[in-house]
């Protein structure tokens, strides 16, 4: 299993991400696993992995332009924007069906958009796919927070940079104006 630091992010690894690589990173709450969220076999790989079967993902979208062209954004939405980045998952609906690959969602006419205030949404952005999100554990499980729980998961790599006592996102729902803490 390789492990790699920020400083070992390279153009490789950006290429291997938009291949559709899975890999376990760091955020500015917890871990995530994720691969690229338009590519239909490495979502299916973590949806697998997680035992996730129906319930929609996440993404980490590669900038605030990528909202704009592939979500309609209600006055809610927009206002909510100016808070990114931050700890915050945004629910928002989608006016571009394709800019997800179905699984990643489950064919939802929304999307859980982050922008992470992380140095991991640089990576999202050199990427220049929105990268699935969800947290690091089986469904219903705590999530994982070192590196010895985080080997557990069969990836093709792991950025480390120490172990993580953060809390999920707060989910805002800009379709229907609810927010929960999680």
């Amino acid at each position: 299993m390789r492990v790699y630091s920020k400083k070992d992010i390279n153009k490789e690894v950006i290429e291997e991400i938009a291949k559709g690589a899975v890999f376990i990173y760091p955020t500015d709450t917890i871990y995530g696993i994720g691969c690229n969220a338009t590519n239909d076999k490495a979502v299916k790989r973590v949806r697998k992995m997680k035992g996730r079967a129906a319930k929609p993902f996440s993404v980490i979208a590669p900038s605030i332009e990528w909202i704009k062209e592939n979500c309609s954004l209600t006055n809610h939405a927009k206002a909510w924007l100016l808070k990114l980045p931050g700890p915050y998952t945004l629910i928002i609906n989608l006016k571009r069906a394709d800019a997800v690959c179905p699984q990643t969602n489950m064919g939802l006419k929304n999307l859980g958009i982050r922008i992470p205030d992380h140095w991991i949404s640089d990576v999202a952005a050199k990427v220049g796919k929105p990268i699935v999100k969800t947290s690091v554990n089986l469904e219903g499980k705590p999530p994982a927070t070192k590196l010895e729980q985080l080997e557990k998961f069969d990836v093709d790599f792991i950025i480390y940079e120490g172990e993580k006592e953060g809390k999920p996102s707060t989910l805002v729902d800009t379709v229907s104006g609810n927010t929960v803490k999680r």
